[in-house]
């Protein structure tokens, strides 16, 4: 009787034990930070209140800078749109996986944050601009089959009242672009958080790249102003909103405190609508250049991590870094892991988000690989799509778009190294333009003593251009056995 009772006691007692186990498992779980990384579209490096723009109404984004860790050394890894996105999901440089210019797609191959965090438990969407392959439910590179379980999407930008496909179905949203990009990640965001899933939402605004096309009350914001401007502020005005909806709801919804929050641009302004020099200055916050080359202006846009769990006071952090980062970080907030993780030219910036890193132990390398964009209309996209499609099914699968995206048939050689190219590190950029006559020129800058890149310092240094020459160099070797296909499994 008594071994009996032994026996019954035991067993009670490594039930208990797995049921607590199984408790903790599950508050682990619920427990995980939820990730969102929002990203507009040609946002400049000055374009915010708290860049100090004299004109720009951003309250909200003001708002979320006066909480946050601010990156003021933030760079796009591209100074066009596709490219940008594809360093965004892979943390690699965008030539490593041939996406060159605007419409090139990702390749398949490739591992994107959103495949690795649900590994984790992580749920995972995709809202806004794509740009990086079709968004039909067949495409190898839709949302879809890019590890997103939710996606309303558009092939490209789109302003309000926009077209979208809503995992392959296309539907359209009603109201101003900004705002209803958000409203439909909140969608995703009350059903993973009823769902009690952690959840990584990427949230690609569609403004403010051209045409700029505000509602009235957002062009009312700016009644001194010719109305391109109020249309192209009132965009940005509208990002801002959207931004300060998003952030309200996650208060009411009792996320706030556990959400990293992560805000930057794809790329520097459009220069057109720029006609003074002080306009200009205004958008790149005094840098030089412009969206599409590798100029400070192209490529350092602006940078927020609001996650209040963590990032207890305001910070400002002039530590290289930039979207090749965000994978890493997110890899290493969440405790993914890769079984073959092709090569990372992105750093984990949870130090940075801990106060614990001071400055960047590996080089950024930059690369204007010359290739022809490929122009996508959203609109044309998917109108020509809806009228395929029967209602409320899936588009038609009877031919595969992007068929050929992750082909490997082309081979590209070391002994040309074509382009705009450039290296920072630390303090110090080198910047490597072609001449007319195809030729390459180099000058060196000091970003901390210089930012506008007026003081070329490669006759004044030449050990380090020397250095630096040598390592970009070797970086963009190592680009191209990427794209020649070394990084992938067999």
């Amino acid at each position: 009787m008594k071994f009996q009772l032994r026996f019954f006691t035991l067993l009670l007692v490594c039930c208990l034990m797995g049921l607590g186990s199984l408790l903790h498992a599950a508050e682990s779980s619920s427990s995980k930070p939820n990730i969102i990384l929002c990203m507009t579209d040609d946002q400049g490096w000055g374009e915010t209140g708290f860049m100090g723009h004299p004109i720009l109404k951003t309250p909200h984004l003001d708002d979320m800078a006066a909480s946050s860790l601010r990156l003021d050394r933030f760079y796009a890894a591209a100074p066009v749109c596709s490219p940008t996105r594809g360093s965004f999901l892979t943390g690699r440089h965008p030539n490593r996986l041939a996406c060159f210019s605007w419409g090139h797609t990702l390749r398949p191959q490739e591992v994107t944050v959103a495949e690795a965090v649900k590994s984790v438990g992580y749920t995972t969407g995709h809202f806004g601009k794509w740009h990086l392959g079709s968004v039909q439910a067949n495409s190898p590179v839709s949302p879809g089959n890019s590890g997103f379980d939710e996606w309303v999407s558009s092939p490209n930008f789109y302003e309000n009242d926009p077209y979208m496909s809503h995992n392959g179905v296309v539907k359209q949203l009603k109201g101003e672009s900004s705002h209803v990009t958000v409203d439909a990640a909140l969608d995703f965001i009350k059903q993973a958080d009823k769902d009690k899933k952690p959840f990584l939402a990427v949230i690609w605004f569609g403004n403010p790249h051209t045409p700029h096309e505000a509602v009235p009350e957002l062009k009312d914001l700016y009644p001194d102003q010719k109305p391109n401007f109020q249309n192209y502020f009132g965009e940005i005005s509208g990002v801002d909103r959207a931004m300060g909806h998003l952030r309200g709801q996650l208060r009411d919804l009792g996320l706030a405190e556990n959400t990293l929050l992560w805000f930057t641009s794809d790329n520097g302004p459009r220069p057109p609508q720029f006609k003074t020099e002080a306009a200009r200055a205004q958008a790149t916050g005094g840098l030089a250049g412009f969206k599409g080359n590798l100029w400070e202006g192209g490529i350092r846009v602006p940078s927020l991590i609001e996650w209040p769990a963590v990032i207890k006071k305001p910070e400002v952090s002039n530590v290289p870094c930039g979207t090749i980062d965000i994978y890493p970080t997110v890899l290493a907030i969440t405790g993914a892991k890769v079984s073959h993780q092709p090569q990372l030219d992105g750093v984990s910036l949870l130090p940075l988000i801990e106060g614990q890193m001071t400055a960047r132990d590996k080089p950024m390398g930059f690369w204007t690989y010359p290739a022809k964009g490929h122009p996508k209309r959203s609109t044309d996209i998917l109108l020509a799509l809806q009228k395929q499609q029967k209602p409320g099914q899936p588009n038609p699968k009877g031919s595969a778009p992007d068929a050929d995206a992750g082909s490997l048939k082309t081979h590209y050689s070391k002994d040309e190294l074509p382009g705009a190219a450039a290296l920072v590190d630390g303090n110090f950029k080198l910047l490597k333009m072609e001449t007319k006559q195809g030729k390459p020129k180099y000058t060196l800058y000091d970003l901390v003593k210089d930012p506008a890149e007026k003081q070329d310092l490669s006759q004044v240094d030449p050990q380090r251009l020397k250095k630096m020459k040598a390592a970009l160099t070797g970086w963009q070797h190592s680009v191209v056995d990427s794209l020649n296909g070394k990084d992938y499994a067999d």
